[in-house]
């Protein structure tokens, strides 16, 4: 009896998911047909794939090498599924998208609704991770990162750029008063990232004409963390304008030093594996990523 492409999703979800009963929320099943489907394709291989504790799930040698091929049966599939819908002038499936939070609730959640309409059997699933992340090991198809790229193995396509500004609110410096220069910075309350420690390079030159890297009174992982302090009038902080946009606009956040300030500006990329066989879903994602922020400068 031949192994069903319904026995090996369930593998791989049981895999990914870690447990049987994550594989069913995600596949939409019972509990019981994953175990039945499990047991059906190990009597199938007449193997153990999968060696079940009280506490885990653990993959047996056999279970690693089938596991491969099975990763590699459903890729076919999908690329053979999405070769019919680009026939049709119409992408469809999972497409799974990794951004920073900021970047995700700035740019990405208010493009979402015209994407939809344009393509809309393509199922997005949206996640943020502050840091940079593997794409194979999160299960990710298209990720978009902001400043230089590392990871050669990555194709980039770029989609934007956007400047970033020193700020403060208008409530922390009618309390604190508006500094001159970053020279009194010591004075003052800054609002910092934990790492990386390039991000607090602020586009201003020190006394010895250096780009100034401040020592931060508070630190935040998150850049939008950082925004929400800023806009409580906790300090002065330096935001990329993708995030802080609207804040400028409606003067929530002021930007301090506008002649000193360096034009400095964080690359913008999409980036998946070269190989991925989800070209025409990732395609029209990023292309529409792209025309809109064409559309809609960060900085105007």
């Amino acid at each position: 009896m031949k192994t069903t492409l319904d026995e090996l999703q369930a593998f791989v979800a049981v895999v990914d998911t870690g447990s049987i009963t994550a594989a069913s929320a995600h596949l939409e099943l019972t509990i019981s047909a994953i175990s039945r489907t499990l047991g059906r394709l190990e009597d199938k291989l007449q193997t153990t794939l999968l060696r079940r504790t009280t506490r885990r799930l653990e993959l047996t040698d056999e279970g690693a090498a089938f596991l491969h091929h099975a990763r590699a049966i459903l890729a076919s599939v999908d690329e053979a599924e999405e070769q019919m819908a680009a026939r049709r002038m119409r992408p469809a499936g999972r497409l799974r998208v990794d951004a920073a939070t900021p970047f995700m609730l700035h740019v990405l959640v208010p493009l979402l609704d015209g994407f939809r309409t344009r393509y809309p059997e393509v199922e997005l699933e949206l996640n943020s991770n502050e840091g940079i992340i593997d794409l194979i090991e999160k299960r990710t198809d298209v990720a978009f990162r902001i400043g230089v790229l590392k990871d050669s193995t990555l194709h980039a396509r770029p989609v934007g750029t956007s400047r970033i500004r020193v700020l403060a609110s208008p409530a922390y410096l009618e309390r604190h008063g508006t500094p001159t220069g970053p020279d009194p910075f010591g004075q003052h309350a800054l609002l910092g990232f934990t790492q990386p420690e390039t991000l607090n390079d602020w586009p201003l030159r020190d006394a010895g004409g250096n780009v100034l890297r401040i020592q931060p009174t508070i630190a935040a992982s998150s850049g939008e963390t950082l925004r929400h302090m800023a806009l409580a009038g906790l300090g002065i902080v330096c935001l990329s304008d993708f995030m802080t946009r609207e804040d400028r606009r409606s003067g929530r956040l002021v930007p301090l030093f506008p002649e000193q300030t360096l034009d400095v500006r964080q690359s913008i990329n999409a980036v998946y594996y070269r190989n991925t066989a989800l070209a025409a879903r990732i395609t029209c994602f990023v292309d529409h990523v792209a025309e809109v922020l064409g559309q809609r400068p960060f900085d105007a």
